[in-house]
Order: C-alpha cells, then structure tokens, then sequence
C-alpha cells in the first residue's frame, strides 16, 4: 500500500510539472511575446556590397506567436543605403500581440533610422523578441525590392 502511494504522489507531481510549463507557453500568459530582459538588441547582420535604389518601401513580414500567426508592416525611406525614415504597424491579433507589436513599434524607430539597410536586423526590442522576426522578414522583403 505505501509504494502505491508513492508512485501516485510522483504521478501527481509529474502532472503538475507539465501543467505549470504548459501554461508558461500559453498566448494569455504575459511572456507570450517576451523573454526574460527588455534591452533592445541588434542581432548580426552580414554586411553586404549590395547598391538599393533610393525610395519608399513596403513590406508584410509574418512570424509565430504562442497565440498563432501574426504579422508586421514596415514602410521606410532609403537614402543611399540608409533607413532614413520608418513606419511600422502591426496586425494585432490578440490582446498580448497587440501589447508587444506596440512597445516593439515605440522603439524601433530610434534603433532603425539612421542604420545602414544591410546591417539592420534586431532581435530584440522593448522587451518583444518575437515581433522583432516579423520585421527583419519584411526588412528582408525590402532589401530584395530595393536592389
């Protein structure tokens, strides 16, 4: 009778284990779109000998979210190579991609503008890590465009 009992205590907290990091990977949890930290941080990019026509550009770039499929749209300027002016809208689809594509969409301008179009690629930014793929997709998309 006691082994019965202990093997149904393990049990037990074997579930609960599983069930608590399930819940960490839910899109109604706060890190839906987050890792621990909020530094914004520029990922590597290679650098590139690539000549891009000056204009305005516009590009959809998708990612995955703990909630499911969602999207950014970025429009910038391009001088001579150089991000010279930015916008970023994002698609929303939940409350809590709403709450990251928004704090990732307050700083990106200050990260971007100014930036070499070939060494742009962020990993990080305001805390959201996710949307943070979105746009280097549609940056991606923009370069291709571009040149």
């Amino acid at each position: 009778m006691q082994t019965r009992t202990r093997q149904n205590v393990a049990t037990a907290l074997a579930g609960i284990a599983v069930i608590g990091g399930l819940a960490g990977c839910t899109a109604s949890g706060s890190a839906a779109d987050d890792t621990s930290g909020s530094a914004d941080t520029p990922a590597e990019s290679p650098a590139t000998d690539t000549e891009y026509t000056d204009g305005e550009y516009t590009a959809t770039g998708d990612y995955s979210s703990p909630g499911g499929e969602e999207s950014v749209t970025v429009t910038l300027t391009l001088t001579e190579g150089t991000v010279t002016d930015l916008e970023v809208t994002g698609s929303g689809g939940s409350p809590n991609a709403e709450r990251f594509q928004g704090e990732f969409i307050d700083g990106i301008t200050e990260i971007a503008v100014g930036q070499d179009i070939d060494e742009l690629n962020v990993s990080k930014v305001a805390g959201s890590s996710l949307t943070s793929g979105g746009f280097n997709a549609a940056i991606e998309q923009i370069r291709n465009d571009a040149s």
